[in-house]
């Protein structure tokens, strides 16, 4: 014998939950259990459901969530699946974790549909007044067409939104209404013949206004909007000459856009003339002097102190890092951490006194993130190197070295305006405009992260090479440069 349970169309939610507990406590299996709304008719050998008992069944609240979300889907199967699934959670607590569960997956999609309804609802219902102006609340009336029974979960939310005012909004199953203060709830009617509203012309000229042609993509608005709800929408009787004139409007846009600069153009270009030169005119002191106060980028507020390059002024090799490190910040001077020691050491393989070198940075302050109790290096941004390129400019203007060795990619952008692709220009010899040849390598912290034993004895070869390169070039060796930017070191005479 097959029990029917008919689920009223008002009251559905606390209906089928009564029902769903009287079955489940009875012990009747969902094979049993034929679902169906007011207007279905009984059969012959069909019995009521039982009555709910006070015996208390425990399911998770993800599932009554679900539950009191599904219930007002249109979907004639949405009250048997539920109770499909009530009855499989009594032996199996955990099955709301398997998502690949096709129940499962079905009701969650009917939990999407209906949320989806009441956000449209929300959206496009459009109320017209129908009270009187003497009448000591005002009065008004929508009709709407939901796809889902969704309007008694949703009036609360026009109650809480509206209860200024007394509102019907009616639609072919349910009808709500709020009347001095009270929400009720009737059954469907008929479209009413609702009367015109003065302020409809006034929203649709404001949305004929906001409507920006620019950005007309149709499908994605029709996604959001869907056509379905444009005949009740005051506004949606626009939307096709707004489309057909998109393409005319945003050609008139364009011819009047102005062909010149606006005034705060000429404000910023006055600015950066009056920014000074990076041409260093004092003296080594005055400049150590300067770039210990610098405030140029938001560096300085972290950092210990700024660290500006060592060296004698008229170094014929000048050799430019990336940024000081954590020793380094905390000493004042450069390279004289795990990347100086290894410097250190390639300069003794190759037979380079660091002290007759200058030595600096494309950035002067320490840049990291704080872990713990340590300081992790984080590499300059593009804004920071060309903040900090000011110091390194008037560093060769002030020492005018032959040559410049540049170790990384922050060196390399500071210096040549590009910090990539190092692998493939390293050892090759860059000219800057005032004809300085420029060695690019790799920086020596690059070569103490490689793990592979292998793969860091060819870098080191690699860095070895390059600094013997520019040693050469600042001992009045010559070089040879070739048409894709790499150059070949060649003997010439002393000068």
């Amino acid at each position: 014998m097959t029990v029917v349970v008919t689920m009223p169309m008002i009251g559905t939610a606390q209906a089928w939950r009564d029902a769903a507990r009287g079955l489940i406590n009875a012990n009747i299996p969902p094979c049993d259990v034929s679902w169906g709304d007011e207007t279905a008719p009984a059969g012959l050998w069909d019995s009521p459901p039982p009555p709910c008992t006070g015996k208390v069944l425990t399911v998770p609240k993800e599932f009554l969530s679900i539950a009191r979300s599904v219930v007002w889907h249109s979907d004639p199967a949405r009250f048997s699946l539920l109770y499909q699934v009530l009855w499989r959670l009594r032996d199996t607590p955990g099955l709301l974790q398997d998502r690949a569960d096709p129940e499962l997956a079905r009701l969650r999609q009917l939990q999407k549909n209906v949320h989806r309804c009441q956000h449209k609802m929300k959206a496009f219902v459009r109320f017209r007044e129908i009270g009187s102006p003497d009448d000591p609340r005002r009065s008004f009336a929508a009709w709407f067409e939901p796809s889902h029974f969704t309007v008694e979960p949703t009036a609360p939310w026009f109650a809480r939104r509206f209860g200024d005012m007394d509102w019907r909004i009616i639609t072919p199953s349910v009808t709500a209404s709020f009347i001095d203060g009270e929400l009720r709830y009737a059954e469907g009617q008929s479209k009413p013949p609702l009367p015109e509203d003065a302020s409809e012309q006034l929203w649709t000229t404001y949305f004929r206004n906001i409507f920006n042609p620019a950005r007309v993509k149709v499908k994605a608005m029709q996604s959001e909007m869907p056509k379905k709800y444009w005949k009740n929408m005051p506004e949606a009787a626009a939307i096709p000459d707004l489309i057909a004139s998109a393409p005319a409007r945003v050609r008139a846009m364009n011819d009047a856009a102005p062909t010149l600069p606006p005034l705060r153009v000429e404000k910023v270009q006055q600015q950066l003339a009056q920014l000074p030169e990076s041409v260093w005119s004092g003296n080594a002191d005055a400049l150590r002097a300067e770039i210990s106060a610098c405030t140029r980028c938001p560096l300085h507020c972290h950092a210990t102190q700024a660290v500006h390059g060592e060296g004698p002024m008229d170094a014929a090799l000048m050799i430019v890092g990336e940024q000081p490190g954590d020793t380094e910040d905390l000493a004042g001077r450069p390279f004289v951490g795990p990347a100086g020691k290894l410097l250190d050491q390639l300069c003794a393989e190759t037979e380079v006194d660091r002290s007759k070198a200058y030595i600096t940075n494309a950035v002067k302050h320490f840049k990291f993130k704080p872990r713990g109790k340590r300081r992790i290096h984080q590499q300059p941004s593009t804004t920071e190197v060309e903040q900090c390129k000011w110091w390194l400019d008037a560093e060769r203007a002030a020492v005018q070295p032959r040559v410049i060795l540049a170790m990384g990619a922050s060196a390399a952008l500071s210096l040549t305006g590009n910090g990539k692709d190092m692998r493939n220009r390293r050892g090759r010899v860059h000219q800057l405009d005032d004809g300085t040849p420029v060695v690019l390598t790799f920086h020596p912290s690059y070569l103490l992260r490689l793990q592979d034993p292998d793969a860091r004895e060819a870098a080191t070869d690699l860095l070895r090479t390059d600094l013997t390169r520019a040693h050469q070039l600042a001992q009045n060796l010559a070089v040879r440069i070739t048409p894709d930017g790499g150059g070949a070191p060649v003997r010439a005479a002393p000068q």
